[in-house]
């Protein structure tokens, strides 16, 4: 059996080795949240800009709804895109989905 003192160095030399491959850990976490960070902030930016470009598309400058106020076909549309104006050919809604859908609520 060996000293007290052997074992006392035995055993920090033991969490030194744990600390030293917690640090290492830790640097690697750290380099992996700051890459999700960036791609959460890409993300967020790419859906705020989204969200500008359909503002300014629509006449009232919000969001489209749905099935509201949308144009009839053959109906001409100002477009935002240096003053062009455009022709709605045909508009077909679909109903988002719910559980319990069938198929025939889709037109043919």
């Amino acid at each position: 059996m060996g000293s007290l003192f052997e074992e006392l160095e035995a055993r920090e030399a033991a969490a030194r080795v744990r600390v030293e491959e917690l640090e290492a850990e830790l640097a690697e976490l750290s380099g992996k949240l700051e890459l999700a960070r960036e791609a959460l902030e890409r993300l967020r930016i790419a859906r705020e800009t989204v969200a500008e470009v359909l503002a300014e598309m629509t006449p009232e400058g919000s969001a489209v709804a749905v099935g509201v106020g949308q144009p009839t076909a053959g109906e001409r549309v100002a477009s935002a895109y240096a003053g062009a104006e455009r022709q709605v050919i045909g508009v077909l809604t679909v109903p988002n989905w719910q559980p319990g859908m069938a198929p025939e609520v889709l037109r043919r």
